[in-house]
């Protein structure tokens, strides 16, 4: 075989993983729990969102789309987490926590798996009639995987118990059906064929974090001056982006995966010499585990990303307040004025109310209404008060009711108060109460009850 033919060979073939050292395992592992995180977030309410019944769940709580505020907040708190994350520590996401990037890996693994046992199981089989039958065995491994993930990553938008009776019935009448089945076969091509090509041509969170890079991100680092090179070119190898870090760190493919500091690692240790590539925090010529203040060695080396994690940690306690301080039932009581005030047969005084009631709990929940400041006066129409199931909303309208003796002609004050079982705390609507002054007053129509379910 000529030189010229080696070359040719050599360039063309499969990159390889090489563990041993602390980068990759420390990697591996939290790729590992990220899978596990990934899947159990729809499970468990941790943070999804449910288009159907429209909510939004965020660590158990169960927030509706009109609740602007918290939503707000929510999105302001994960969008400087994000840019955070980018500004200091580069592109880690990428390498460590991006589902896209370890679901890539593992399928380069399982395809490197599945060639070495075909190739030495099957070594009489022609070499086309081995690749065929390892890329068939690939692909029948891929195709359910993309079923099980695309389940999951659709469990984040319809709710899991619904997604699996439509997968079971092979529903591909209903938009969820369809939607399911659509990114089940984008996953399968993900997997299959594009791979890490998604993250240097696709998505858009690897240029957001080029972006937000400056001379004190972390990065991983080529230092020609620490040695000379010996050029066996496993850091190449070795790079699931296939890129030569040799040739600048500030490369748009590097995820700083770190794969290649273990590679120098491994071969440079073995002839008892440091490794030429290692992280830095934007200087190739400050090394991470150098001397410094503790909140350095964390990143936090300017006035810039002490504002940013301030500014972070400013949302995180205002999010967590505003959950906290949330009301499960939501009780909106408001007077009903297209009449002022009617009178019953026995005399008494009646004022018609509105009240919308909306269970945001995990329970099932029961309201029930009183007066104060008003004395004499009842209620009219939901003196059992009313229960609601969860995720319900209902609509009532009742009567405040009074004896003309025990009321002032005009305008009287007085505070419905709504108290909620399970307990919550009471609330309190300061409403008003029309009586006539004295002239003919309109007939008491019947007090209607009309419940609404959303």
């Amino acid at each position: 075989m000529t030189t010229a033919e080696n070359s040719s060979n050599a360039a063309f073939a499969p990159r390889v993983t090489l563990p041993g050292t602390r980068y990759h395992r420390v990697r591996k592992t939290v790729q590992s729990i990220c899978v596990v995180i990934f899947i159990l977030m729809p499970l468990f309410d941790v943070m999804r969102v449910d288009l159907v019944r429209q909510r939004f769940y965020f660590f158990g709580a169960e927030l509706w789309i009109s609740e602007f505020s918290i939503l707000f907040l929510t999105m302001m708190f994960l969008w400087i987490l994000v840019a955070a994350m980018a500004m200091i520590y580069g592109r880690f996401y990428c390498g460590y926590l991006c589902p896209q990037m370890i679901f890539s890996e593992a399928a380069n693994t399982i395809e490197k798996r599945i060639k070495r046992l075909v190739n030495r199981k099957l070594g009489a089989l022609g070499p086309r009639t081995r690749d065929a039958l390892a890329l068939a065995l690939l692909y029948l491994i891929l195709l359910p995987a993309s079923i099980f993930f695309t389940f999951v990553f659709v469990s984040f938008f319809i709710p899991p118990a619904d997604l699996l009776h439509r997968l079971l019935t092979l529903d591909m009448r209903t938009a969820g059906g369809i939607f399911g089945a659509s990114v089940t076969l984008l996953t399968f091509l993900d997997f299959a064929f594009l791979r890490q090509g998604f993250c240097t041509a696709i998505c858009p969170y690897g240029y957001l974090q080029n972006m937000l890079a400056d001379r004190h991100t972390l990065q991983v680092f080529f230092q020609t001056d620490a040695g000379s090179c010996i050029h066996c070119e496993k850091c190449v190898r070795a790079c699931p982006m296939g890129i030569d870090i040799r040739k600048g760190s500030h490369q748009m493919e590097c995820t700083h995966c770190a794969e290649c500091v273990d590679a120098c690692s491994e071969v440079l240790g073995r002839l008892g010499r440091q490794s030429l590539i290692h992280y830095a925090w934007g200087d190739p010529s400050q090394n991470v585990a150098a001397d410094r203040a503790w909140y350095r060695r964390i990143g936090l080396r300017d006035g810039k990303r002490i504002a940013v994690i301030v500014l972070l940690f400013i949302y995180a306690s205002g999010l967590s307040i505003a959950i906290h301080m949330r009301q499960p039932v939501l009780v909106l009581i408001m007077p009903d004025r297209i009449t002022l005030y009617t009178r019953a047969s026995d005399g008494s005084i009646h004022n018609r109310f509105r009240l919308q009631a909306s269970n945001r709990g995990h329970a099932e929940a029961r309201v029930m209404l009183s007066l104060a400041d008003l004395p004499a006066a009842n209620i009219v129409g939901l003196q059992d008060g009313i229960t609601l199931k969860r995720g319900e909303t209902q609509q009532f309208e009742f009567d405040v009711a009074a004896s003309g003796a025990a009321v002032s002609p005009g305008v009287n004050h007085l505070r419905i108060l709504a108290h909620v079982d399970p307990a919550q705390s009471d609330e309190a609507f300061a409403e008003t109460f029309i009586a006539p002054m004295g002239s003919a007053s309109p007939t008491l129509p019947a007090v209607k009850q009309t419940p609404k379910e959303h």
